[in-house]
């Protein structure tokens, strides 16, 4: 692709490298802000550069925040006592969106992969051990991907866990093996979270 501008060039080749953005989405887009007025330009650059530089980790349960406390967790209406664990926020925004679920999450940032050499040192592990230690936890629910290393990760956490007076449940199989929540539509995922079973069937 040739460019009369080796500034729209440059442009082109930094959106391209976002992921499903190949060289013509990312021309579209460049020519569109080209058009645009600077003014709204600059903001738009600004709300990226800002967002990557003040975003922030909550330091209760992980998700993306604007603050310490994500504004889940700072929800007090939220059901304090049931955390779901998922494997990233991305899994959060598509829980939420189906507007069926009142509790708190877990965000462990991966699952357990031996192959990418992933193991549970390297995730969020620690600090869900201490939430259902010391916040009186009432169920957690392991609502991570349904694939093997999903799979491996529930039956390391659920050993982890079992020492606690805490009920652990797993979302229900409307969501198909080797599939990612992200993905799933948000009638199947409600019906998942409404419909958990305990673990012990889930094994069964």
């Amino acid at each position: 692709m040739n460019f009369p501008s080796k500034l729209i060039e440059n442009a082109v080749n930094e959106f391209a490298k976002l992921p499903g953005i190949g060289k013509k989405t990312a021309l579209r887009l460049v020519l569109h802000l080209l058009k645009e007025e600077e003014a709204k330009v600059a903001q738009f650059g600004e709300a990226i550069v800002t967002m990557r530089k003040d975003i922030q980790f909550c330091k209760k349960c992980h998700n993306i925040a604007d603050k310490e406390l994500c504004s889940i967790c700072e929800n007090q209406l939220r059901k304090q006592d049931l955390v779901c664990v998922v494997e990233s926020f991305r899994d959060v925004i598509a829980i939420e969106q189906t507007e069926q679920y009142r509790g708190v999450y877990h965000v462990l940032g991966g699952v357990i992969s031996p192959v990418d050499g992933v193991g549970p040192d390297h995730l969020n592990v620690e600090s869900l051990v201490k939430r259902v230690e010391e916040d009186g936890v009432k169920e957690v629910i392991m609502a991570l991907n349904p694939t093997m290393e999903g799979d491996t990760t529930i039956f390391y956490l659920s050993k982890r866990l079992k020492n606690f007076e805490v009920t652990i449940t797993t979302i229900a199989r409307g969501v198909a093996f080797g599939g990612e929540l992200e993905y799933v539509d948000e009638m199947t995922l409600a019906r998942s979270i409404v419909k958990r079973l305990p673990y012990e069937r889930y094994l069964k």
